[in-house]
């Protein structure tokens, strides 16, 4: 069918529609026409696009898009979404939105490609992802009837990761893009690796759904793998190694082998990692995140610091809330687990940033007063604006883990007779992450209540005396440990808690025999694989018992631990099965057999020479 027929049916439609309105049982079906359409890409392949077009004819309309691998159903031109639009707030909006099935995925064409690569040399029909959503908006502005000539994307995690390969596409007519909770370096952070720690949990369960390899186009969704025992501390234990996980996938496991074959920053990762093409961003740039956002933490944060570096004249807007993964698109926001924050927070960013700044940029329409960082102080439970991220008048500050599980903020001055803390890790019985019955992972672990952890010996805890005054930390954490192990590999994992006064109050919608007096509030806890402690590409192995430094960051907080609090840490090498086991051997993990599992004895130093610490940024108050 030519474009020009194409746009006269759809004239005739629209025209219809407005003519002879049909009771509908939704706001969508009574505001909207509903499209189907083929969009065909420079290489031949059709990718499927659902449209959704105001039946209002009386002004031109912006186009929205988001593009996706999890499905734009409801397939049909009579079936309608519940609703449209980054959220209820845009109800009235009347912006066209277009939703796509990325190649590969559902009823589009073509080969699907996990994290596909930027292509940096690029044929007449060489394509990827940003190929694919310039070719996707020309058609749009050439052939959605009444737009305005302006597009925005916008969509979380996955789709999230779209606009950010979109917004290097450098079409002309996307002006606007909010990146929410993109997947920006698997390895590195983002819900692969997080510092060379396979996440075993999130993964393995995330493949159970998402498939394989698709032959053909479908629209009905394929039968998730089952687990018959709820309970994946067990379950993954059993199962011992990677390896034998791949098993239990069959036809589904094409990503999963991937994942865990590539266990370094390799080529495979490297190509994979989306920060270098963070140049020359021409649209206004929206990046959302949460601060307990077990999946995609890390992409946020390096969206909007990559694109401040390498691109400083683009307009970069961070927007970071007390949320888990994609909380601020559903829900109020008001709290997560046991930690409340006394505000619906959802709605505040719904209608005060999200809506307000598409409107800006796409149709003209109020101004644009957003800070260039919008983000909430967790335990002080506030917004707060800033200028800059980090904001530019926090200070360096540090703690330092002291002898018997003491921490302060000056180092140890006694130059001898300082014992190091230690502890026995046994992989056969690793410490667990949360204390729910769950297969997957839980979304609300990382406020989880850590008094579980702290009682076990196999967990160093470091904690100060009750704080004299607020202390408020604004930005990464970066741990400095002088440790050492009687294997040759360790993880690290610190957490960083803040426990509540005996005598704080228990919310009244608290879980039965739960009480907040005592509270160890998880603000930030995160794993490094020890052999990659000097090079993220080059693993090496530790000499037994030889003290050595191991750096690392611990991904951004903004967090008041309010006076009469106590700031503590834990120090472990496990943290299961959110994290894979580390046998404490070095060697390939995934093939691991049940007897390369070793206990060691892993070592702490707090000494004038050998100063564990965690350095932090401070906002004095």
């Amino acid at each position: 069918m030519s474009v020009r027929r194409w746009y006269l049916i759809i004239l005739v439609t629209l025209s219809l529609s407005a003519q002879n309105p049909v009771q509908s049982t939704t706001l969508v079906q009574d505001r909207y026409t509903k499209l189907e359409q083929y969009v065909t890409m420079r290489d031949g392949i059709r990718l499927f696009t659902s449209i959704y077009i105001p039946k209002d004819n009386s002004q031109k309309h912006p186009i929205l898009l988001l593009r996706t691998p999890y499905s734009v159903a409801p397939y049909g031109l009579d079936s309608y979404r519940a609703s449209v639009g980054p959220s209820r707030s845009f109800d009235g909006e009347d912006y066209i939105y277009v939703y796509q099935d990325v190649r590969g995925r559902w009823k589009s064409e073509g080969i699907f490609v996990d994290m596909n690569p930027v292509k940096l040399k690029k044929g007449p029909k060489d394509t990827d992802e940003t190929t694919d959503t310039y070719d996707t908006i020309d058609w749009l502005i050439k052939n959605i009837p009444r737009n305005n000539g302006r597009v925005g994307m916008w969509g979380i995690s996955w789709p999230g990761h779209m606009v950010a390969q979109g917004m290097i596409s450098h079409h002309p007519a996307l002006k606007a893009v909010s990146p929410q909770a993109p997947m920006i370096d698997l390895w590195e952070g983002d819900d692969a690796y997080h510092l060379g720690a396979f996440q075993l949990a999130a993964n393995f369960g995330f493949f159970t759904r998402f498939g394989g390899y698709r032959p053909e186009p479908i629209s009905e969704a394929p039968k998730p793998i089952l687990i018959d025992n709820p309970d994946g501390y067990d379950f993954y234990l059993k199962k011992s190694n990677l390896s034998n996980l791949s098993k239990v996938l069959g036809n589904q496991a094409i990503y999963w082998d991937a994942y865990i074959s590539h266990d370094a920053f390799d080529t495979y990762w490297q190509a994979r990692n989306l920060r270098p093409h963070l140049l020359d961003i021409k649209p206004a740039v929206l990046t959302v995140g949460g601060w307990f956002d077990a999946e995609d933490l890390f992409g946020p944060l390096a969206t909007f610091k990559t694109i401040n570096k390498q691109s400083p004249s683009t307009n970069n807007r961070l927007v970071m809330g007390p949320w888990t993964h994609g909380q601020w698109a559903r829900g109020d926001g008001s709290r997560v687990g046991s930690a409340v924050f006394d505000a619906n927070t959802s709605l505040f960013f719904q209608k005060e940033i999200e809506l307000p700044f598409f409107n800006h940029f796409l149709k003209n329409k109020g101004a644009m007063n957003l800070a260039k960082a919008t983000v909430f102080e967790t335990g002080s439970n506030q917004w707060r604006f800033f200028d800059a991220w980090p904001p530019k008048e926090a200070v360096q500050s540090a703690i330092y883990f002291q002898p018997k599980g003491g921490l302060a903020f000056e180092p140890v001055k006694v130059q001898s007779g300082i014992l190091p803390s230690e502890w026995i890790s046994d992989p056969a019985k690793p410490v667990p992450y949360t204390m729910d019955i769950t297969f997957g992972y839980s979304r609300t672990y990382m406020t989880e209540d850590q008094r579980f952890a702290s009682s076990r010996p196999d967990v160093l805890v470091f904690e100060t005396e009750p704080l004299e005054s607020d202390l408020t930390i604004a930005g990464p954490l970066k741990v400095h440990l002088f440790a050492s192990t009687s294997g040759t590999d360790s993880d690290f994992t610190v957490k960083v808690i803040d426990v509540f006064p005996n005598n704080a109050p228990t919310p009244a919608d608290s879980p039965k025999n739960w009480n907040a007096g005592g509270y160890q509030m998880l603000v930030r806890g995160d794993t490094l694989r020890g052999k990659y402690r000097n090079s993220y590409s080059r693993p090496e192995p530790f000499v037994p018992n030889e003290i050595t430094e191991v750096p690392f960051i611990l991904q951004d907080i903004f967090h008041t631990f309010k006076k009469g609090h106590r700031l503590m840490v834990h120090v472990q090498s496990s943290w299961f099965p959110i994290v894979d086991r580390n046998p404490q051997v070095f060697m390939t993990i995934k093939d691991a057999k049940p007897e390369d599992f070793q206990k060691a004895t892993q070592r702490i130093f707090h000494s004038p020479r050998h100063m564990s610490r965690i350095e932090f940024l401070q906002i004095k108050n």
